[in-house]
């Protein structure tokens, strides 16, 4: 495939997967495994911030991941999981980590603007908890009616540099990607040290702490046969049934 090397940024994969879209699959962070993405898991300036919020003691959960948000009309063949409906991320979890706080970064690596499906939230709807949720076309799916979806979603268009901190429990969406450019981001999860990731089957490992800093997983190469191990040696077929009800 060309690889369109004279276009900007946010338009070579565009054109990329208009001629094949077998790339796109192995973009995110746990199947490219790059090691600019496993230093950036650990930044000292991004964990300064986390800190306040989940304390010293830090681990990375295994819902990390880069998101390439195509646009509209140009969906890979098994579909596009980054147009994602109304959800909490707590309703992606096991139930071992229902009682235990997960901190969702958010992160853009272009401009989020609402014509390419920045993120809407429904602000304090965290405090009502983990709602029910099922499961279409892969993605783990909450009811948000349309006339709260219009009156109380917040839209979150962000810059590169930007950062958003959600609590699992938050409601929040993206929208079509309407313009033909792709549109670039990070999500991340931490939470304290010990409390369960709420994905058991794939790797999470501590980035900070203050009382043990020999756990700290240091090593890319190992890092990485942490991920090669879990997808491809089998662990995740030891996965449960899934929490929420599947429907076609």
């Amino acid at each position: 495939s060309e690889l369109y090397a004279d276009q900007p940024f946010n338009h070579r994969l565009v054109s990329i997967c208009r001629q094949c879209d077998e790339i796109y699959a192995n973009l995110d962070i746990m199947h490219f495994r790059g090691r600019a993405s496993f230093e950036f898991l650990r930044n000292d300036n991004l964990l300064d911030i986390v800190e306040g919020l989940v304390g010293p003691e830090i681990t990375c959960g295994p819902v990390q991941h880069t998101r390439a948000k195509l646009p509209e009309g140009l969906t890979p063949s098994a579909g596009d999981p980054h147009i994602a409906p109304w959800h909490q991320d707590a309703g992606a979890f096991d139930k071992a980590a229902d009682p235990h706080f997960v901190l969702t970064v958010w992160l853009p690596l272009s401009a989020a603007r609402p014509e390419n499906g920045c993120l809407q939230i429904i602000p304090r709807s965290h405090n009502e908890g983990l709602q029910q949720h099922w499961i279409e076309r892969g993605l783990v799916t909450m009811d948000v009616n349309d006339e709260r979806s219009r009156e109380e979603g917040l839209t979150l268009p962000m810059d590169k540099g930007d950062l958003l901190l959600m609590h699992k429990a938050m409601a929040h969406r993206s929208t079509l990607n309407k313009i033909d450019e792709v549109r670039w981001s990070m999500d991340l999860r931490y939470q304290q040290t010990g409390t369960p990731s709420g994905r058991p089957y794939y790797p999470d490992f501590a980035v900070r702490s203050r009382s043990n800093p020999a756990s700290l997983l240091t090593d890319y190469d190992q890092w990485c046969q942490l991920w090669i191990e879990a997808l491809e040696g089998g662990k995740s077929n030891k996965r449960k049934a899934p929490r929420w009800e599947v429907v076609p």
